[in-house]
């Protein structure tokens, strides 16, 4: 229960969906945690159960991981070396390609994108984390092949692949990139759609996937092991392996499959 006792571990998006569920997983294996997400009352719900669960210290962090002067204040103002660093934080996306506004591209791409990689280099130059620290980044299904009405939201997700792969080659530090296919998470209620509005609606897809926790206890067990890729779900993570080994396959039929 206590395998991380002493290890401290900052995990972002973590007021709900993954980001919630990583955040119980690391308490029950006796961590430190500092959370980080915009919603101040549904983190300090997360940190009482995270305490109950076994966490050791829980520090809470209310912010915008795209207002970069306050991160800039965080990472300058922590004041302890990271074990684990959990980039998290996202959103998603429901539209055509073709009926997305711009401003909605690269809104998607400066959270799920840019965001986590200011944050990083921003806890390195302030001396937060150096080689020992593990790094987890949380791509998605998405990010190993594309999927219809999430062309914004692939774009990032594979961007974000590319450079904690590249980054890992660099630094020689062990990186874990996790993929989840469908969990059971309110991420579909904030998708974007084209126009920028909330999608508002949780689709049945995301409502009969994986159950959050069971995602984050492999996710976890994963970035323990230090394995450098976890791919998570269920039966629609055969579309790994048909992309792979049968593209032709895939293309002929992922474009039928229901986007939501």
């Amino acid at each position: 229960m206590d395998k991380l006792k002493g290890k401290t571990t900052l995990i972002t998006g973590a007021s709900s969906g993954i980001g919630a569920a990583l955040a119980r997983e690391f308490a029950r294996l006796g961590s430190d945690l500092i959370l980080l997400a915009r919603n101040r009352q549904r983190l300090e719900a997360v940190r009482d159960e995270c305490l109950r669960l076994g966490a050791g210290k829980v520090s809470l962090v209310e912010a915008d991981t795209t207002d970069y002067p306050a991160v800039d204040s965080f990472a300058s103002a922590l004041d302890t070396r990271l074990d684990y660093l959990v980039l998290n934080a996202g959103i998603s996306q429901r539209s055509l390609a073709v009926e997305t506004a711009e401003e909605v591209d690269r809104r998607v791409m400066e959270v799920d994108f840019f965001a986590p990689v200011y944050l990083a280099k921003a806890l390195y130059a302030t001396g937060k984390w150096d080689k020992d620290t593990h790094i987890a980044a949380t791509s998605s299904i998405s990010g190993l092949f594309g999927f219809p009405q999430r062309s914004a939201y692939c774009a990032a997700k594979h961007a974000l692949k590319g450079f904690f792969e590249a980054f890992q080659l660099e630094m020689g530090m062990k990186v874990t990139l996790l993929f989840p296919g469908r969990i059971n998470t309110p991420i579909s209620m904030s998708a974007l759609e084209g126009d920028g509005q909330a999608h508002g609606k949780m689709d049945p897809g995301q409502a009969g996937g994986m159950d959050a926790d069971i995602c984050a206890r492999k996710c976890v067990r994963g970035i323990v092991r230090g394995k450098r890729q976890v791919r998570v779900g269920g039966k629609e993570m055969i579309s790994c392996f048909v992309y792979k080994w049968f593209p032709g396959l895939f293309f002929r039929f992922a474009g039928k499959v229901s986007a939501v």
